[in-house]
């Protein structure tokens, strides 16, 4: 029998690296829906959605909006210090469950779970921060780690829309070994444990790949952080 989208067979989870795990199809179309008018009202000012800019003078193709703090090249405030200036937004509650949600999904258990030789946040932190990025056809993403954090949780990753190659990469440098995994609407990547500071970035977004009925075009990601910044 044919799964959903046409294919012969479902997509599974699949263990891309140690504490690396994509889960294929993890929201529901009416998850999906919800998440874009989410995105949709937190993109609006202030402090709303904003192009990113380096120290060095480069700029991001992919634009961006920051909850609970904001991230800037490279640190957090909680001022869109590199934008309107404006308070960020705050992280909203389901947001941070939603997170929690996902790792449980990822990894088996829920983050701080146990006798702490689970993988996941430490008992009593919360998903905190969200960074949302917006993909037009032709944006990318530079090979990074995020490494602004304190805490050790593992980042969740939500995509939304267009189908992107997500290429996630070793802790050591941006270069080989690296692994392309095809990240399509409502796909959850989650990575921590010893993938936590892996490499990894966006180096084509496939355009008009998205659900027609979901309304977007382009690609958004939700990403999920713990900060243990106090």
């Amino acid at each position: 029998m044919e799964s959903m989208n046409g294919e012969l067979f479902p997509r599974e989870r699949t263990v891309i690296a140690p504490g690396a795990v994509h889960v294929p199809d993890w929201l529901g179309a009416g998850r999906q829906g919800e998440l874009l008018a989410a995105c949709r009202a937190w993109a609006r000012p202030p402090a709303g959605l904003r192009t990113v800019r380096t120290p060095g003078g480069g700029v991001m193709t992919a634009r961006q909006v920051c909850l609970g703090l904001h991230w800037y090249p490279y640190g957090y405030a909680r001022t869109a210090v590199d934008g309107d200036g404006a308070p960020v937004k705050p992280m909203p509650p389901w947001l941070a469950e939603l997170g929690r949600e996902a790792v449980t999904a990822a990894y088996g258990v829920p983050p701080g779970s146990g006798s702490g030789s689970e993988p996941g946040s430490e008992p009593g932190e919360s998903y905190d921060i969200a960074l949302i990025n917006f993909y037009a056809g032709d944006s990318r993403m530079g090979m990074h780690r995020d490494a602004e954090e304190r805490s050790s949780a593992p980042v969740v990753s939500l995509s939304l829309g267009d189908t992107c190659v997500f290429r996630f990469g070793n802790t050591a440098s941006r270069g080989r070994p690296y692994q392309d995994v095809e990240l399509r609407s409502g796909d959850l990547f989650v990575f921590g444990e010893a993938s936590r500071r892996a490499y990894h970035g966006v180096p084509k977004v496939l355009p008009g790949t998205g659900p027609r009925e979901l309304g977007l075009t382009g690609r958004l990601n939700i990403t999920l952080r713990v900060g243990g910044l106090g």
